[in-house]
């Protein structure tokens, strides 16, 4: 789960971050405590650390900015709060109707389960776990019915992202690539991203069909958010801020460097 969200110091730190941000360094401390429901001396306890963490300056006259620091901290949190966001509408089906895909054939009226399989949702006539509801528009098997008045939580277990390090070109690029690793690690794979042109360029010299090459950090995220376990292919030099957006989502990384070290 979210950080802020486990911790009502962070929290509160937040929102009074985000009040002064929103409204100026003119806002009172007594607007925030009626904002936020709680007392003018928390929210100057609170501003008090703010100062001492480096995400507040005052000028001294009760008038607070909030530094570079405040604001990418911030945009941290607000990252991954949509990221639990976009987590909860998937784990959670409390919309009045939703599409599944039938995994046998379906008649209006009939009552159904609701599970994820290979990053989809299927509807099936096994109610025995997780979410459930009620058939309004029937299908057969593989084609997508509708499902309404749906109760509970749909079984969603978040997957994990395999990274491939590929070297960058000054390091001899996809030419130092150990292929026969890197064959290995998407034989099999349906999900396969590239980041870089060395990367895209070893793929195709294993005949790997990568299955995106644009926006492949927030196509990872979105795939291992639906259970998916996909396999990222990354020059080197890119690798951290790959790694800093999987962290931000709480998603479980393998790294692997295929660079191929010659024997002496």
């Amino acid at each position: 789960m979210v950080e802020i969200l486990r911790n009502k110091n962070l929290a509160t730190k937040f929102q009074i971050l985000v009040e002064i941000a929103g409204r100026g360094p003119n806002i009172q401390q007594r607007e925030i405590a009626e904002k936020l429901g709680i007392t003018p001396q928390a929210v100057s306890d609170y501003i008090k650390q703010l100062l001492k963490d480096g995400f507040l300056t005052s000028d001294g006259r009760s008038r607070h900015t909030v530094t570079s620091e405040g604001v990418n901290w911030i945009i941290k949190n607000l990252r991954e709060l949509k990221g639990y966001h976009a987590f909860i509408e998937k784990a959670i089906t409390n919309i009045s109707t939703c599409a599944a895909i039938a995994e046998e054939n379906l008649i209006k009226g009939q009552q159904v389960g609701l599970k994820m399989k290979n990053g989809l949702l299927f509807a099936t006539s096994d109610v025995s776990n997780g979410a459930r509801g009620i058939v309004i528009i029937g299908g057969s098997v593989g084609e997508d019915v509708g499902v309404s008045g749906i109760e509970g939580i749909v079984k969603l277990d978040t997957g994990k992202v395999t990274v491939l390090k590929v070297p960058n070109i000054q390091n001899g690029g996809s030419r130092m690539v150990d292929f026969k690793k890197l064959k290995k690690k998407v034989a099999a794979q349906s999900l396969i991203g590239a980041i870089g042109i060395e990367a895209m360029v070893a793929l195709k010299k294993v005949t790997a069909e990568f299955v995106y090459a644009y926006g492949v950090i927030e196509s990872a995220i979105e795939a291992a958010h639906s259970g998916l376990h996909p396999v990222v292919a990354c020059v080197d030099d890119m690798i951290p801020s790959l790694i800093v957006r999987l962290q931000e989502q709480n998603i479980s990384y393998d790294i692997i460097d295929l660079t191929n070290i010659p024997r002496e």
